[in-house]
């Protein structure tokens, strides 16, 4: 049997059968099982940060897994207390840190943050989040995910939740009150296709909860940890929520998320209110530590920032009438088509050696890692170019 016909043997049905069955990997490049080569522009959906295989992180998992490999959260550990302190230090502000395994344990956290703030705060409860956003698939991370259809199997989901159009200021302000505990908005809807906030809009948020008393959760688990060019995207805007989340880019590919509070939102918590016997495992800061450490000592954010343009201007001369837009920041970018057949495209890049993720019918997705070079961007370019010219005709 073939790897992918034991996978549909055992595995449950929620991922259908993946396209191709991977087997090692070396920074931006991967190799399936039958020994194709392929350029990574998925990395694990915006997570293995520093590409595959990269020094940094296997020294860092491999001494730290020799040492101590768990100690759940009854006990305190080096690395754990670090990457707390580190994460703090690049935020430029103080604040408490919750470590969990992923983006939306992260996002759990936040919401039993907000409501219970909310309670100690006039008994409020409700949430008001964003059309198009996605913040988990956890039962209370999809009550605050403005995708209906992600919803509608699972209903009813916790609430009550308010969704408004997203980058819409008038009807934020209209649906904030004092009764909101917490509106959670990402910098650039990610799952939603990367469609970048409008400009000012967060720092339109921030106002609308300064004024109302909601906090502002800012969920940058897929913008955050340098994939824009920035840190945090939040920075770019100078923005400073109450609460931001963290996870996919953070451990390089390892599970780790972070619910960091500032301010009264950093206290709310206290002993019995919350835990996780995996996050923030020893493992995982480790490699967290190496990923931060990296980014910073080789400069990546300038990577970012100049291999991003390189990106953008390469997608924006890909000349078709199946392409309606080219947007996104840093090495975070989206292709939009005039109709439904991203999957089409996918498949016919993957075919030339190009991983790209339709993350809608009608948008492609490219986040590549962060080690990503000029070189590369220029073999990927013209395979992207050639998928898009199959599907829509050249």
């Amino acid at each position: 049997m073939t790897l992918s016909e034991r996978w549909n043997t055992v595995m449950m049905a929620n991922y259908g059968t993946p396209p191709i069955a991977l087997d090692h990997g070396r920074g931006v490049r991967v190799w399936d099982v039958e020994g194709n080569e392929y350029l990574d522009f998925v990395a694990g959906i915006a997570v293995t940060s520093l590409g595959h295989a990269h020094p940094a992180i296997v020294d860092a998992v491999s001494s730290q897994v020799a040492k101590l490999a768990h100690t759940s959260n009854l006990y305190i550990h080096e690395p754990g207390v670090r990457l707390a302190e580190r994460l703090l230090e690049l935020l430029g502000r103080s604040g408490r840190v919750f470590f969990a395994n992923s983006g939306a344990e992260a996002n759990e956290c936040a919401l039993k943050l907000a409501r219970k703030h909310g309670r100690a705060n006039g008994g409020r409860v409700r949430v008001v989040s964003c059309e198009g956003s996605f913040h988990g698939r956890t039962i209370g991370a999809l009550s605050v995910t403005g995708n209906a259809p992600k919803r509608a199997p699972f209903e009813p989901l916790p609430g009550p939740v308010t969704f408004v159009d997203y980058g819409d200021v008038d009807a934020l302000a209209a649906a904030v009150d004092d009764d909101t505990a917490a509106v959670f908005v990402e910098p650039t809807l990610g799952e939603g296709g990367v469609v970048p906030a409008p400009a000012g809009y967060l720092a339109e948020v921030r106002r609308i909860c300064d004024a109302t008393g909601a906090l502002m959760v800012l969920d940058e688990v897929q913008s955050g940890i340098g994939r824009t060019g920035h840190w945090f995207a939040s920075t770019a805007e100078g923005v400073q929520p109450d609460v931001i989340t963290l996870a996919k880019g953070l451990g390089g590919g390892l599970p780790i998320g972070a619910c960091i509070g500032f301010g009264a939102a950093g206290e709310v918590l206290v002993p019995g209110d919350h835990g996780s016997t995996f996050g923030g495992n020893p493992v995982s800061c480790a490699a967290a530590l190496a990923v931060l450490t990296t980014i910073a000592d080789e400069h990546l954010l300038d990577n970012v920032k100049v291999v991003g343009e390189r990106l953008a201007d390469g997608l924006r001369a890909i000349d078709h009438e199946l392409i309606t837009e080219s947007r996104g920041s840093g090495l975070w970018r989206a292709l939009a088509l005039s109709t439904p057949k991203a999957g089409e495209v996918e498949a016919a890049a993957r075919r030339r050696g190009l991983l790209v993720n339709a993350v809608k019918p009608d948008v492609i997705r490219l986040a590549p890692p962060l080690v990503l070079s000029a070189d590369e961007v220029d073999q990927a370019v013209p395979r992207l170019a050639g998928a898009v010219g199959e599907v829509g005709g050249t």
